[in-house]
This record gives C-alpha cells, structure tokens and sequence, in this order.
C-alpha cells in the first residue's frame, strides 16, 4: 500500500482590491448578476461570469424550479451559455459570487458538486485550465488557477474508455 495526498493551491485576497483590474472587474460583473438570478425558495443568488479566450463574456445565474431540485446552478448556466453560443471557445476564467438574502455574503463560495464534475468535463473538453474567483457580496476572494483542483480523482471520459456497454 501506498499513502497519498494532493493538495489544493490557491490565492487568498482580503478583498477584491488586492485583484488584478481585469479579475476585479470580472468578479464586480458576477457581484452585479445575482440581481438576477431566480432564486424565490432559497433566497440564495448565485452569479457567475465566464470569460471566454475570444474575449466575451457571458454570464450565468441560478435559476430555481418549484419542482425544487429540478434547478440549475449559475456556473452549469454560464458554462451552458458559452458552450451553445461559442461551441468551440474555452473559458478562461469564471468569477461566482452570492447574495444570501436571509444571512451573511461575506466569505467566498465553491461550486457545488454537480458543478465541479461539469467543470472538469469542460477543462478535459478544451484541455485547458479554468481559473476561478470565488467571492461573495464583500469580503475575501479566493482564486483557483485550475477547476480541477476542487475535483480529485474525478471521473472523466477517459474513465468511459475501459467500460464496455
């Protein structure tokens, strides 16, 4: 037996003053879309802004469902936009952030699982890192220069290889 360990590397900002011009524009747009993500039964606003290698941008936000697990979160709506709109652009960089209408929006959110496994799928796509900027309203900033990081040992299409049907 061998024992092995991988670890996460990121940067950690007090606040998006310390970003650089272009990530703290990209993380203020994400600030600004939760206004318009359709969150009635949480309450809980999730923007995410994807910044394509063509130098668009597109923006994702949650969109909730009265069936209510039937939802979609803000990244797997950007990353659906970009993906429809410019099939064959990678996406850079995604910033997310949150309002918590009944609590807190200060500290930095991660994707949730559903999200992470689409995010890996995305990067084994384009064989090209997504970076991320991870925030809420206010607060610290935490970036990840690669999604896969939030995935280990993530299952992928080179997986679907050795299972025959």
């Amino acid at each position: 037996m061998e024992l092995r360990s991988q670890q996460i590397i990121f940067e950690e900002h007090t606040d998006i003053s310390s970003l650089s011009p272009a990530d703290a524009a990209l993380l203020r747009a994400a600030r600004e879309a939760t206004k318009h993500a359709y969150a009635p039964y949480s309450h809980f606003r999730v923007g995410a802004v994807l910044q394509l290698a063509n130098g668009k941008q597109v923006i994702g936000t949650n969109q909730e469902n009265a069936s209510y697990p039937v939802g979609i979160c803000a990244e797997r709506t950007g990353l659906s936009a970009a993906s429809s709109q410019y099939p064959e652009v990678p996406v850079q960089t995604i910033a997310v952030s949150y309002h918590n209408e009944q609590g807190d929006s200060s500290r930095p959110i991660s994707p949730c699982g559903l999200c992470r496994q689409t995010l890996a799928e995305y990067q084994q796509r384009f064989k090209a890192p997504i970076r991320l900027i991870l925030s809420g309203l206010t607060g610290k900033v935490i970036v990840i220069g690669d999604a896969l990081q939030l995935l280990p040992l993530s299952f992928s299409s080179d997986d679907m290889k050795y299972f025959s049907l």
